[in-house]
């Protein structure tokens, strides 16, 4: 039986020592909060300029202060419409924005989770050769693919439609082999112990692997939200009527190379609503996401 330590325990200043020391630690923060303040002050520019009026935004210096239009330009940009964007509401660029997203991300899981499923689990002729094919798309540009997918989207009247901005963007290289390593992860002794309980290849898919894959999903969730809510050349070139554009083509047209002729306080409104829908997902996701990232590196 080992004896015990008579090592006294640790003080403080060892603990320290063991780590970092003050000095290092103080820097650290320091820096830490620069960044943050670096980051964060032309979003709070932003939010001062969106609760002003339109002549105190034109006439500089812009206070550093809330202003006491916040209730009517958000009202206003919301549902009252915006003149540069044929007086569309920025809550319908909202919507159409969060239907592409959600469309993207949701329909490049389902599709790279049962190709990655295919492609580990069932034993075909050329499996491997459809998986090489898959993977040689990553370098492919987008603009090599644009024109072609361009005139398919108008040969079957798409223009201006949901489908048209989110059937060509739903097919995922990335997200087919992320799942393809995750899978070979799942050892043989799981599927021997399904076949031999009767588990068919959807139940087994169903039961098994979606739970396990949880983690997954959801990191490659908030990852192509965001991949669709920024999308721009493609909604750009799918969409000729401003009540089907998304929030980002919408806010390039709202700008005139002339100030006069652009409504900046809708502008900055526009702005910050356009923020608010990545962040509260990545926020409310962020467990998730963070436990993902790890298991795939796993």
């Amino acid at each position: 039986m080992a004896e015990p330590s008579t090592r006294p325990p640790a003080s403080g200043h060892d603990k320290l020592m063991i780590g970092q020391s003050a000095a290092g630690i103080w820097l650290a923060h320091a820096v830490l909060i620069l960044g943050i303040l670096i980051v964060a002050f032309p979003i709070y520019y932003t939010f001062v300029a969106s609760t002003h009026s339109l002549q105190t935004i034109l006439r500089p210096p812009l206070p550093l202060l809330p202003g006491d239009r916040f209730v009517e330009n958000y009202w206003e940009a919301l549902f009252g419409g915006v003149g540069r964007i044929g007086g569309v509401p920025v809550g319908t660029l909202l919507l159409n924005t969060t239907i592409v997203a959600l469309g993207i991300a949701v329909g490049k899981i389902i599709i790279s989770i049962l190709s990655a499923y295919a492609i580990v689990f069932f034993r075909f002729r050329g499996r491997m050769f459809f998986f090489w094919l898959i993977f040689i798309t990553l370098m492919l540009p987008v603009e090599v693919r644009i024109l072609p997918t361009y005139k398919v989207m108008v040969d079957l009247g798409l223009i201006d439609t949901y489908t048209g901005l989110i059937v060509p963007l739903i097919a995922s290289a990335t997200a087919t082999l992320l799942f393809r390593q995750f899978f070979l992860t799942i050892p043989g002794e799981l599927v021997e112990a399904a076949r031999v309980d009767g588990a068919g290849p959807w139940r087994f898919f169903k039961d098994i692997l979606l739970p396990l894959s949880r983690t997954n999903i959801a990191a490659l969730f908030v990852i192509l939200f965001i991949y669709g809510w920024t999308q721009y050349l493609w909604p750009l070139l799918v969409t000729n009527r401003n009540d089907m554009n998304t929030i980002v083509i919408a806010l390039k047209k709202m700008i005139s190379f002339a100030d006069a002729d652009t409504e900046w306080h809708l502008v900055m409104v526009t702005s910050m609503l356009a923020i608010v829908p990545p962040i509260l997902v990545v926020v409310l996701m962020q467990r998730w996401f963070v436990r993902g990232l790890v298991e795939t590196e796993k």
